[in-house]
């Protein structure tokens, strides 16, 4: 893998990883009971953003890292995964 795939495969992985983070230790206004007028009470206390990024980047390092293991240390690829959906391109036996 070239460092261009590598980093292509890091940026969307990352992405992907934050979408699931985000919601992890985020404190909704009105889980404080300090609801700020004009807004939601689902809208976040705080900013917790960092925090999140910093967490999404260790998980996307360490799903990379099992990537990398799984397709440098042991070889494997997409074409060791098994089918299953059937060829449909092959002539029936009778």
């Amino acid at each position: 893998m070239s460092w261009v795939s590598f980093i292509a495969l890091f940026f969307a992985t990352w992405w992907v990883v934050l979408f699931a983070v985000l919601p992890f230790s985020m404190r909704t206004q009105d889980e404080d009971q300090d609801v700020t007028l004009g807004t939601v009470p689902s809208a976040p206390r705080g900013p917790h953003m960092l925090r999140a990024a910093f967490r999404t980047t260790i998980a996307t390092l360490i799903l990379i890292g099992i990537f990398y293991g799984i397709t440098r240390g042991l070889g494997l690829g997409i074409d060791d995964i098994p089918h299953i959906v059937p060829d449909f391109n092959q002539t029936p036996k009778h």
